[in-house]
């Protein structure tokens, strides 16, 4: 099963439309030996779509916010295996999106970032830190640092780089590999081998994003990128 991301325009940013669609496809999923999640076009994920931001307020922020984190925890906790392609930009939620999957192969022009701690924003922080370990995620985050692709490989968080015409066959080897065990058999241990801190996410996302401030907090965050 394949999941394109498909808003090009936009560079794949997460809509509300397009977070629930893609949580309810990882959650109806059923007999599936291998999902990969990809995007349209010259990037993988924007992030947080924050082209209605002027008309949100800070508890739509927080919905949705807690939206995104309930689609990354589908992901992340899928009874199967999920392969990332990423390509691009690869910027908060949607490197986020990417931390999550079992596998992440990122083109060589792949470029990670994420900066919800400059608003005060845990989102994908411990799933990031279980990843790459807490210096590297501390060093990622303090400094909201720009990973390229061999350097995302380097601290863990792409498993390969890899040419985009060399994908289908690593999508080929990765579904071969998902056939050596029982479908129920993989199920299980895809769901066993995670380690659930599914509610301690949610609680840090409302206590972190919770705060009073956070639109205006993005806003400024937004400023500061588009004014450099």
């Amino acid at each position: 099963m394949t999941l394109t991301l498909n808003r090009p325009d936009a560079a794949n940013a997460l809509s509300p439309p397009l977070v629930d669609a893609l949580t309810a496809a990882i959650e109806d999923c059923d007999g599936v030996r291998l999902c990969v999640i990809r995007g349209e076009g010259r990037h993988f994920c924007a992030g947080f779509d924050l082209s209605e931001l002027d008309a949100l307020s800070d508890g739509d922020l927080l919905w949705r916010f807690l939206r995104v984190e309930t689609m990354l925890q589908a992901v992340h906790h899928a009874p199967f295996p999920v392969l990332a392609l990423a390509q691009g930009q690869v910027v908060g939620a949607g490197a986020d999106l990417f931390a999550a999957c079992w596998r992440r192969i990122a083109s060589p022009d792949a470029k990670f970032r994420m900066p919800g701690w400059n608003f005060e924003l845990a989102l994908g922080t411990r799933r990031l830190m279980n990843l790459i370990g807490p210096d590297a995620a501390r060093n990622m985050l303090v400094d909201t640092r720009v990973l390229t692709a061999p350097e995302a490989a380097d601290a863990g968080l792409a498993t390969t780089v890899a040419e985009q015409p060399e994908w289908p066959d690593w999508i080929d080897t990765l579904h071969q590999r998902s056939k050596a065990l029982p479908h129920r058999a993989l199920n299980d241990m895809f769901t066993i081998t995670v380690r659930d801190t599914r509610d301690a996410d949610l609680a840090a996302i409302v206590r972190t994003a919770g705060h009073p401030g956070l639109k205006e907090k993005i806003a400024a965050y937004r400023q500061r990128v588009l004014s450099k």
